[in-house]
């Protein structure tokens, strides 16, 4: 289970120090997202990031519309900085906890990227992203799909025998695979407030590693952002040897060309802001 005291602290910095990494693993997904989240998007419109980490989808949002303003917001400190540092001022970040988000509504379009997972109550959460979206506004965002479609987490942990744990959906609590079972992200949403909930199966390359030295850069990635990377990190020493060998063992053969590539699931969701109050 991954908290967003997490994101705060140890598993914000990780993404913050492997941004690089971590945007080429979701290359694959980010433009049927980017489509998503321009969709119907109207000049003028205030956008908000939630959970924008190192900042890769307000900025990709900035780029193709310069027209609009985008606002990312995110729990760790060191993603926002990140963000700030690469966006040179294309976009505004500040460290915020989407999920306490108050104020009038403002935001024409709210856009995640595999942001939204890590609520302790997610009805709250985002009945308070609800109202600071306008009436007609929309919400577009990606999360995983099933654990058992998404090699990246499955793969690794088999080859290193450790446990990939949790059940899928909200019985497993906050973390990637939270968001996993489309009926119960539905009824999360529908409590929520929020209405005409549509999901779209995704499949995508997870691109672990690339160039030369793919298998290299698959190890750094995985030894520290995904489901083997506490494990290896906690591990004695004389034992963290034998687990980066066979996750190098295993990188190489997911090799195909210069890239090391697990399979990865996702959905896409868009909801809608009723215009009269839910």
């Amino acid at each position: 289970m991954t908290s967003g005291a997490d994101w705060q602290a140890r598993v914000g910095d990780a993404w913050a120090a492997e941004w690089r990494r971590t945007d080429r693993s979701f290359a694959g997904l980010d433009p049927a997202l980017l489509v998503a989240a321009l969709d119907g998007l109207d000049k003028g419109a205030c956008v908000l990031d939630v959970g924008c980490g190192a900042g890769a989808t307000a900025l990709a949002i900035a780029a193709a519309r310069p027209d609009v303003a985008v606002t990312g917001v995110d729990l760790s400190a060191a993603l926002v900085a990140a963000a700030e540092k690469r966006g040179a001022g294309r976009a505004a970040f500040r460290v915020a906890d989407a999920s306490a988000l108050s104020g009038e509504a403002s935001y024409d379009r709210l856009v995640s990227r595999h942001g939204v997972m890590f609520f302790d109550d997610p009805v709250a959460a985002f009945a308070a992203l609800r109202r600071v979206t306008v009436a007609g506004g929309r919400i577009v965002f990606s999360c995983f799909r099933a654990r058992a479609l998404n090699g990246w987490a499955t793969e690794p942990a088999a080859a290193l025998g450790i446990e990939a744990g949790g059940a899928d959906g909200q019985a497993g609590g906050p973390g990637p695979f939270a968001f996993a079972l489309a009926g119960e992200v539905e009824r999360i949403l529908a409590a929520a407030g929020w209405a005409d909930a549509r999901a779209e199966a995704v499949d995508h390359d997870y691109v672990a590693g690339d160039g030369a030295n793919a298998v290299d850069e698959a190890v750094a990635l995985l030894r520290r952002i995904g489901p083997v990377a506490r494990a290896i990190a906690d591990a004695p020493r004389d034992r963290q040897g034998d687990l980066l060998e066979r996750l190098a063992a295993l990188c190489a053969a997911k090799r195909s060309g210069d890239r090391v590539v697990f399979p990865a699931a996702a959905w896409i969701w868009t909801a809608c802001n009723p215009e009269e109050p839910a």
